[in-house]
Protein backbone atom coordinates (compact mmCIF):
# COMPACT_ATOMS: atom_id res chain seq x y z
CA UNK A 1 0.00 0.00 0.00
CA UNK A 2 1.39 3.19 -1.36
CA UNK A 3 1.58 6.55 -0.17
CA UNK A 4 1.13 10.02 -1.39
CA UNK A 5 2.51 12.98 0.12
CA UNK A 6 0.87 16.65 -0.56
CA UNK A 7 1.51 19.72 0.48
CA UNK A 8 0.04 22.87 0.47
CA UNK A 9 0.76 26.77 1.33
CA UNK A 10 0.09 28.24 4.24
CA UNK A 11 0.99 31.75 5.96
CA UNK A 12 2.47 31.49 9.03
CA UNK A 13 -0.64 32.93 11.06
CA UNK A 14 -2.71 30.25 9.36
CA UNK A 15 -5.24 33.35 8.64
CA UNK A 16 -7.38 32.29 5.85
CA UNK A 17 -8.15 35.89 4.86
CA UNK A 18 -5.94 37.52 2.11
CA UNK A 19 -4.59 41.04 2.47
CA UNK A 20 -5.57 44.25 0.86
CA UNK A 21 -2.93 45.80 -1.97
CA UNK A 22 -3.36 48.89 -0.75
CA UNK A 23 -4.32 48.63 3.10
CA UNK A 24 -6.88 48.59 5.54
CA UNK A 25 -10.04 50.33 4.36
CA UNK A 26 -9.92 52.32 7.51
CA UNK A 27 -6.51 53.21 7.04
CA UNK A 28 -7.50 53.92 2.78
CA UNK A 29 -10.01 56.24 4.10
CA UNK A 30 -7.62 58.34 7.17
CA UNK A 31 -5.07 58.57 4.16
CA UNK A 32 -7.88 60.29 1.85
CA UNK A 33 -8.48 62.49 5.20
CA UNK A 34 -4.89 64.03 5.57
CA UNK A 35 -4.38 63.79 1.99
CA UNK A 36 -6.95 66.73 1.78
CA UNK A 37 -6.81 68.40 4.99
CA UNK A 38 -2.90 68.50 3.91
CA UNK A 39 -4.53 70.50 0.63
CA UNK A 40 -6.16 72.58 2.68
CA UNK A 41 -3.27 73.96 5.09
CA UNK A 42 -0.81 73.81 2.32
CA UNK A 43 -3.26 76.01 -0.07
CA UNK A 44 -4.64 77.96 2.45
CA UNK A 45 -1.30 79.18 3.78
CA UNK A 46 -0.51 80.14 0.62
CA UNK A 47 -3.35 81.89 0.05
CA UNK A 48 -3.35 83.62 3.46
CA UNK A 49 0.42 85.07 2.64
CA UNK A 50 -0.92 86.48 -0.92
CA UNK A 51 -3.34 88.26 1.05
CA UNK A 52 -1.61 89.33 3.88
CA UNK A 53 2.44 89.80 2.17
CA UNK A 54 3.94 91.83 -0.16
CA UNK A 55 7.39 91.09 -1.87
CA UNK A 56 9.95 93.73 -2.47
CA UNK A 57 13.31 94.30 -3.81
CA UNK A 58 15.32 96.52 -1.97
CA UNK A 59 17.68 98.09 -4.20
CA UNK A 60 19.62 99.90 -2.10
CA UNK A 61 22.61 99.48 0.96
CA UNK A 62 20.52 102.63 2.77
CA UNK A 63 19.58 99.35 5.19
CA UNK A 64 22.50 97.14 6.06
CA UNK A 65 23.29 94.81 7.65
CA UNK A 66 19.24 94.31 8.73
CA UNK A 67 18.71 94.55 4.70
CA UNK A 68 21.61 94.26 1.87
CA UNK A 69 20.92 95.55 -1.46
CA UNK A 70 18.94 93.16 -3.57
CA UNK A 71 17.85 91.86 -0.36
CA UNK A 72 13.83 90.46 -0.81
CA UNK A 73 11.38 91.07 1.46
CA UNK A 74 8.23 90.33 2.45
CA UNK A 75 5.96 93.32 4.06
CA UNK A 76 2.73 93.10 5.83
CA UNK A 77 0.26 95.26 4.15
CA UNK A 78 -0.57 97.37 6.87
CA UNK A 79 -2.38 100.87 7.55
CA UNK A 80 -0.22 104.27 8.17
CA UNK A 81 -2.14 104.51 11.26
CA UNK A 82 -0.77 100.95 12.96
CA UNK A 83 2.82 102.09 12.30
CA UNK A 84 5.17 102.34 15.51
CA UNK A 85 7.93 103.33 16.74
CA UNK A 86 11.22 100.52 15.60
CA UNK A 87 9.06 99.38 12.15
CA UNK A 88 10.72 98.91 9.20
CA UNK A 89 8.47 100.46 6.49
CA UNK A 90 7.68 100.50 2.62
CA UNK A 91 6.41 104.12 2.07
CA UNK A 92 5.58 106.44 -1.20
CA UNK A 93 6.71 110.02 -1.12
CA UNK A 94 7.50 112.06 -4.45
CA UNK A 95 9.42 114.67 -2.25
CA UNK A 96 12.05 112.35 -1.52
CA UNK A 97 11.77 109.30 -4.73
CA UNK A 98 9.39 110.06 -7.61
CA UNK A 99 7.48 106.73 -8.77
CA UNK A 100 9.71 104.47 -6.37
CA UNK A 101 8.71 103.09 -2.95
CA UNK A 102 11.15 103.45 -0.27
CA UNK A 103 12.20 101.21 3.16
CA UNK A 104 13.58 103.10 5.97
CA UNK A 105 12.87 102.28 9.61
CA UNK A 106 10.59 104.33 12.14
CA UNK A 107 12.35 106.54 14.98
CA UNK A 108 9.82 108.83 15.39
CA UNK A 109 6.01 109.49 15.57
CA UNK A 110 3.58 112.35 15.86
CA UNK A 111 4.12 114.28 18.90
CA UNK A 112 7.83 113.06 19.44
CA UNK A 113 10.77 115.15 19.82
CA UNK A 114 14.16 113.43 17.96
CA UNK A 115 17.59 114.59 17.82
CA UNK A 116 21.41 112.79 16.97
CA UNK A 117 23.14 112.53 19.45
CA UNK A 118 23.62 112.18 23.34
CA UNK A 119 26.80 110.20 24.39
CA UNK A 120 26.74 109.05 20.68
CA UNK A 121 23.17 107.63 21.00
CA UNK A 122 20.04 108.60 18.79
CA UNK A 123 18.01 110.61 21.64
CA UNK A 124 13.59 109.91 21.30
CA UNK A 125 11.43 112.18 23.62
CA UNK A 126 14.61 112.79 25.90
CA UNK A 127 15.79 109.05 26.11
CA UNK A 128 18.74 107.29 24.47
CA UNK A 129 18.47 104.68 22.20
CA UNK A 130 19.82 101.38 21.64
CA UNK A 131 20.36 100.50 18.57
CA UNK A 132 21.70 96.97 17.68
CA UNK A 133 20.73 97.05 14.38
CA UNK A 134 23.53 99.37 13.21
CA UNK A 135 26.02 98.01 11.53
CA UNK A 136 29.37 96.65 14.36
CA UNK A 137 31.57 99.83 15.33
CA UNK A 138 29.05 102.41 13.39
CA UNK A 139 27.52 105.15 15.89
CA UNK A 140 24.39 106.78 15.88
CA UNK A 141 26.22 110.10 15.52
CA UNK A 142 27.47 110.17 11.72
CA UNK A 143 23.75 111.26 11.15
CA UNK A 144 24.34 114.86 13.55
CA UNK A 145 21.05 116.62 13.76
CA UNK A 146 19.15 119.31 15.64
CA UNK A 147 16.07 118.50 17.36
CA UNK A 148 13.23 118.12 15.21
CA UNK A 149 9.21 117.97 16.52
CA UNK A 150 7.13 115.70 14.31
CA UNK A 151 4.03 116.80 13.51
CA UNK A 152 0.70 114.49 14.36
CA UNK A 153 0.01 112.31 11.92
CA UNK A 154 3.61 111.97 10.67
CA UNK A 155 6.94 110.05 10.58
CA UNK A 156 10.60 110.67 11.15
CA UNK A 157 12.94 107.78 9.48
CA UNK A 158 16.28 106.57 9.23
CA UNK A 159 18.13 104.33 7.38
CA UNK A 160 20.40 101.57 9.79
CA UNK A 161 23.20 102.25 7.81
CA UNK A 162 23.35 105.96 8.57
CA UNK A 163 26.30 106.88 6.60
CA UNK A 164 25.10 106.64 3.48
CA UNK A 165 21.41 106.49 3.72
CA UNK A 166 18.90 109.20 2.57
CA UNK A 167 16.63 109.65 5.15
CA UNK A 168 14.44 112.24 6.88
CA UNK A 169 17.65 113.41 7.61
CA UNK A 170 18.39 114.88 3.96
CA UNK A 171 15.10 116.45 3.81
CA UNK A 172 15.36 118.34 7.15
CA UNK A 173 14.67 121.45 4.81
CA UNK A 174 12.04 120.44 3.09
CA UNK A 175 8.55 122.05 4.33
CA UNK A 176 7.66 118.74 6.31
CA UNK A 177 11.08 118.97 8.00
CA UNK A 178 12.27 115.60 6.84
CA UNK A 179 9.10 113.74 7.85
CA UNK A 180 6.62 111.55 5.88
CA UNK A 181 2.79 111.02 6.25
CA UNK A 182 1.44 108.15 7.78
CA UNK A 183 -0.70 107.90 4.92
CA UNK A 184 2.25 106.93 2.70
CA UNK A 185 2.96 103.62 3.91
CA UNK A 186 1.97 100.81 1.73
CA UNK A 187 3.36 98.02 4.41
CA UNK A 188 5.56 97.17 7.42
CA UNK A 189 8.41 94.57 6.64
CA UNK A 190 8.34 91.30 8.47
CA UNK A 191 10.74 88.86 7.18
CA UNK A 192 13.90 89.11 4.63
CA UNK A 193 13.68 85.68 2.69
CA UNK A 194 15.85 85.68 -0.32
CA UNK A 195 18.45 85.13 1.10
CA UNK A 196 17.04 83.64 3.72
CA UNK A 197 17.46 85.85 6.86
CA UNK A 198 13.67 85.04 8.44
CA UNK A 199 11.76 87.32 10.50
CA UNK A 200 13.07 90.80 11.48
CA UNK A 201 14.44 91.32 15.42
CA UNK A 202 11.92 93.42 17.44
CA UNK A 203 13.19 97.14 18.02
CA UNK A 204 13.43 96.77 21.90
CA UNK A 205 15.53 100.28 22.53
CA UNK A 206 11.94 101.76 21.96
CA UNK A 207 10.05 99.71 24.10
CA UNK A 208 10.36 102.43 27.04
CA UNK A 209 8.59 104.70 24.88
CA UNK A 210 5.68 102.93 24.06
CA UNK A 211 4.14 99.62 22.85
CA UNK A 212 6.22 97.90 19.82
CA UNK A 213 4.12 96.78 17.04
CA UNK A 214 3.11 92.95 16.89
CA UNK A 215 4.72 90.19 14.26
CA UNK A 216 2.78 89.54 11.92
CA UNK A 217 1.11 86.43 11.34
CA UNK A 218 4.27 84.78 8.70
CA UNK A 219 5.39 82.19 11.90
CA UNK A 220 1.53 80.65 11.39
CA UNK A 221 1.77 80.95 7.69
CA UNK A 222 4.85 79.09 7.40
CA UNK A 223 3.37 76.39 10.10
CA UNK A 224 0.44 75.58 7.99
CA UNK A 225 2.32 75.17 4.73
CA UNK A 226 4.67 72.87 6.14
CA UNK A 227 1.92 70.73 8.32
CA UNK A 228 0.31 70.77 4.70
CA UNK A 229 2.82 69.60 2.73
CA UNK A 230 3.42 66.75 5.75
CA UNK A 231 -0.08 65.20 5.93
CA UNK A 232 0.00 65.14 1.98
CA UNK A 233 3.11 63.40 1.77
CA UNK A 234 1.87 61.23 4.50
CA UNK A 235 -1.06 59.79 3.20
CA UNK A 236 0.14 59.79 -0.10
CA UNK A 237 2.51 57.56 0.98
CA UNK A 238 0.51 55.51 3.24
CA UNK A 239 -1.05 53.42 -0.31
CA UNK A 240 2.33 52.03 -0.98
CA UNK A 241 4.02 51.28 1.69
CA UNK A 242 0.50 49.19 2.98
CA UNK A 243 1.02 47.33 -0.57
CA UNK A 244 4.36 46.81 -0.45
CA UNK A 245 4.24 45.57 3.63
CA UNK A 246 1.26 43.60 2.53
CA UNK A 247 3.33 41.78 -0.44
CA UNK A 248 6.00 41.13 1.86
CA UNK A 249 3.58 39.04 4.47
CA UNK A 250 2.18 37.06 1.20
CA UNK A 251 6.01 36.40 0.05
CA UNK A 252 6.68 34.83 3.83
CA UNK A 253 4.12 32.08 3.27
CA UNK A 254 5.90 28.67 3.50
CA UNK A 255 5.04 25.41 1.89
CA UNK A 256 3.53 23.07 4.69
CA UNK A 257 3.30 19.48 5.01
CA UNK A 258 -0.86 18.42 4.40
CA UNK A 259 -0.79 14.96 5.74
CA UNK A 260 0.22 11.43 4.46
CA UNK A 261 -2.88 8.91 3.01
Amino acid sequence: MGGESTTRTAPHSGGTGTAQPGGSRLGQRLSSVAVALGLVLFLGGFAWAAVTYRPYTVPTSSMTPTIDAGDRVLAQKVDGGQVKRGDVVVFTDKSWVTNAKVVKRVVAVGGDTVSCCTNGKLTVNGKQIDEPYLPEGSLAEIKNFPTVTVPQGRLFLLGDERQGSLDSTAHLTDAAKGTVSRDAVNARVDAVIWPWKGSLKRPTGFEALGALSQPGPLSTIEALIVAGAVLVLAGGAYGPIAGRMGRKRAGSARPEAAGVR
